[in-house]
């Protein structure tokens, strides 16, 4: 098949192709590319012969860490090496460090050197590093996907300075995406790209830089006419011959058939988004478990940001089962921490059990009733002063006051309840909380009534 030269520059990927050439063409990261940080300081060449600090890159794939160590390299004007934990040794480390003294030693040339992936090395492969970190032989950056507080040695942490990357937004990708089509190093130009399928491309990267371009590639390769070589024109179906100076335009179906993908309607920031969120609740609070199974999947395949799903997650246990299951709301929290913690795609994995568990669960709303009627009464001006014997006796001259008068300590009752007044006169008898005879909540309902009789007198 054949398609513009321009399109394919060997078999170099266009991911690769567009790794900006100095700090200045990286994509967001603006947080740690301020002048005077350490990432610019390391890249300035007037203080590549001086001690620079080694680093330690942690952020979700795609996100720039590879392409920072190289942009560094290349405008600092240091020796650059790069190691793979997956395959790298503590040979392969030592011969390095050797290597890099030789050439501080003999030529003054300074040696960056980049270990990706550095939570894959064990114990001992980090403990190799230390000395060329520690006696300035290798500046060494590192780059992992997992916190560095679990998976590198505190010897090399103590030794680094500790940069958080952040997933690139959607206007970084965008501008990504424009200038991978523009740029001679990309597409140059052969094709262009539609408004559709650029934000279709940004919904699918989901942050991720080298998604994006590695989907774009695929589908500026349908986007291109073309025939088959060596077959009769009477049996090949082509597509109709472009205009003089027309360039093909990439659509969004290019890009659905690229990526082998149904392209979703969803707007994070449109009516789509607070339309399947708002399905993806209501499916959890009528119990239907494979309904909110379906909407927790197109938003996480849409790109959602998995920590708004997580905390929707919190309000839901919160709000629509409550006391019922007691167990709701911490399994809620447990899976916005995992999520946190261990990022996408596998955070997809607590989201999917704590959406399941809330919506097989039994519901009350009860507590969340009872809070929004004492807040109307209060708003209402429904309230009066605290009584006397409830108010605080414990500084001077409150019990001249009467502070604390008549106030029965519950623990000296033989069952911990003693019967007085709580709220204030003008709310004497309100009833706030109403239980419901559903799941766990139905105990509290039968123990409510006899408290309830015993603090009224009864």
């Amino acid at each position: 098949m054949s398609t513009p030269t321009a399109l394919f520059q060997g078999l170099t990927p266009l991911a690769v192709r567009m790794r900006p050439s100095s700090l200045d063409e990286v994509a967001g990261q603006s947080h740690l590319l301020r002048a005077g940080s350490p990432l610019v300081t390391l890249a300035n060449p007037d203080a590549a012969a001086r001690a620079a600090t080694s680093v330690i890159l942690w952020g979700p794939p795609g996100t720039g860490k590879t392409t920072l160590a190289q942009a560094i390299a290349r405008s600092s004007g240091r020796r650059f090496v790069e190691l793979s934990a997956v395959t790298a040794g503590v040979r392969d480390v030592r011969e390095v460090m050797q290597e890099a003294l030789t050439q501080r030693d003999l030529y003054g040339q300074s040696t960056i050197l980049f270990l990706d992936e550095i939570h894959r090395f064990t114990k001992a492969q980090q403990d190799a590093l230390l000395p060329g970190v520690e006696n300035g032989w290798v500046v060494l950056i590192a780059a992992t996907t997992e916190n560095p507080s679990f998976s590198v040695i505190s010897p090399l942490l103590s030794r680094s300075l500790l940069l958080t990357l952040k997933p690139l937004t959607d206007a970084d990708l965008a501008m990504l995406l424009d200038r991978a089509v523009a740029d001679a190093r990309g597409l140059g130009g052969a094709v262009k790209l539609g408004d559709d399928a650029r934000d279709a491309l940004v919904r699918l990267a989901s942050g991720d830089a080298r998604r994006a371009l590695t989907a774009l590639e695929a589908a500026a390769s349908l986007a291109v006419p073309s025939v088959e070589e060596g077959e009769d024109d009477e049996d090949v179906t082509a597509p109709e011959p472009a205009d003089a100076g027309e360039v093909p335009e990439i659509t969004a179906d290019h890009v659905a058939q690229a990526v082998d993908r149904a392209l979703l309607r969803y707007d994070r920031q449109g009516d789509e988004h607070y339309d399947v969120i708002s399905a993806f609740i209501k499916s959890i609070r009528g119990s239907d478990v494979d309904a909110a199974i379906h909407y927790l999947a197109r938003m996480i395949e849409a790109g959602e940001d998995p920590r708004f799903i997580a905390r929707r997650l919190i309000i839901s246990a919160a709000e629509d089962i409550g006391l019922a299951d007691p167990q709701a709301l911490p399994i809620a929290v447990a899976a916005a921490d995992a999520v946190q913690f261990i990022g996408m795609p596998e955070g997809r994995i607590p989201l999917a059990e704590a959406t399941v568990y809330l919506a097989t669960t039994a519901k009350s709303n009860a507590a969340y009733l009872a809070i929004d009627a004492a807040i109307a009464d209060v708003r209402g001006g429904g309230f009066g002063r605290v009584p006397i014997h409830l108010r605080d006796a414990h500084y001077p001259g409150a019990k001249r006051l009467g502070h604390g008068k008549g106030y029965v300590y519950p623990h000296d009752s033989e069952i911990g309840i003693s019967p007085q007044q709580y709220l204030p006169d003008e709310l004497r008898g309100r009833r706030y909380y109403q239980p419901k005879a559903l799941g766990a909540e139905r105990d509290v309902q039968a123990r409510l009534e006899k408290i309830r009789r015993i603090l009224d007198g009864d």
